[in-house]
């Protein structure tokens, strides 16, 4: 393996390009298929993504064990060659810094905060969930803004003071006020990247807003044209984003829009069409239908 990235490397290497967070390989029992794993994230980080989440929300994370979550971090980080791996984190403050020892030992580069559990709390415990995380590890930090999670300007400035190893700021809220002023505030201290679902749909309002790069889900099964897209973006090309938003994108998130979760086990469909099979998602969530999965690969067919 590689060795960890400092926050500082991180933080420059996740502003360079596009994103992505590979999804959790289960076989037919539900238990991990690592195997079968490595082989997808070698096989992606043979496309110049500037970094990978494992044990993402893509990647099931909320259904994996803290143990579970550090086996897909050191699998993905023996596969990447030098991508970099970054682990998804989250639950409670404990639970947290627990997940976090897995992630290093497993030789993790950083961290994505996700939201903790469950409760609706003030900006005052938010900072100290955070910046307990942060103090627990030597590692680079993202925040992920959403759901129950969203940090204030406020606290996200006194978070940058208290935290030398915050070093990202993820967007899933759509919030676009909240990220212009954000990014306006605390400027160059932090990297931003937007993390809402099927980013591609609103890539082009939050690099307005001052967020240059993002994390897509369909560079799990076609990471081509996932990167043609982003190029696209950071050259002002609308007329080849508009071609790849009608044709893709808007007729994609219709069938991801069907059932809850399916931006997640749409995707692994997708994976599976891709030659990369990836096997069930865990429940709560349920897998495509028939027709939704050969409607997926029309889709894939008419942009390969």
């Amino acid at each position: 393996m590689t060795p960890a990235l400092s926050p500082a490397e991180l933080k420059t290497r996740i502003a360079s390009g596009l994103l992505s967070f590979p999804v959790t390989h289960f076989d037919a029992d539900l238990g991990l298929d690592l195997a079968s794993y490595a082989r997808h994230v070698d096989w992606l980080s043979g496309f110049p993504a500037a970094a990978l989440f494992a044990a993402g929300g893509t990647g099931e994370f909320f259904s994996l064990t803290s143990r579970e979550i550090g086996r897909v971090v050191r699998a993905a980080k023996e596969a990447s060659g030098a991508t970099p791996i970054i682990s998804g984190c989250g639950y409670g403050t404990e639970m947290a810094k627990e997940i976090v020892r897995e992630a290093e030992a497993a030789g993790a580069d950083g961290i994505l905060l996700l939201p903790h559990y469950l409760m609706r709390v003030p900006q005052e415990g938010l900072f100290q969930h955070i910046r307990a995380v942060c103090a627990s590890t030597g590692l680079g930090v993202i925040v992920y803004n959403r759901d129950n999670s969203i940090c204030s300007t406020e606290t996200l400035q006194r978070l940058a003071d208290a935290c030398p190893n915050l070093i990202g700021f993820k967007d899933g809220s759509g919030q676009i006020g909240l990220v212009r002023e954000i990014t306006r505030t605390l400027g160059d201290r932090l990297s931003y990247i937007g993390g809402m679902p099927t980013h591609e749909l609103f890539a082009e309002a939050y690099d307005g807003a001052g967020v240059s790069t993002y994390s897509s889900a369909v560079f799990n099964f076609v990471p081509g044209m996932a990167i043609d897209f982003y190029d696209a973006l950071r050259a002002g090309n609308s007329a080849k984003m508009g071609a790849l938003l009608d044709d893709f994108f808007f007729p994609f998130a219709k069938i991801r829009d069907r059932q809850p979760g399916y931006a997640v086990s749409l995707i692994k469909a997708g994976v599976a069409a891709a030659g990369y099979g990836s096997g069930p998602a865990r429940p709560p969530l349920t897998t495509p239908s028939a027709e939704e999965t050969a409607m997926l690969k029309a889709l894939i067919e008419k942009v390969s």
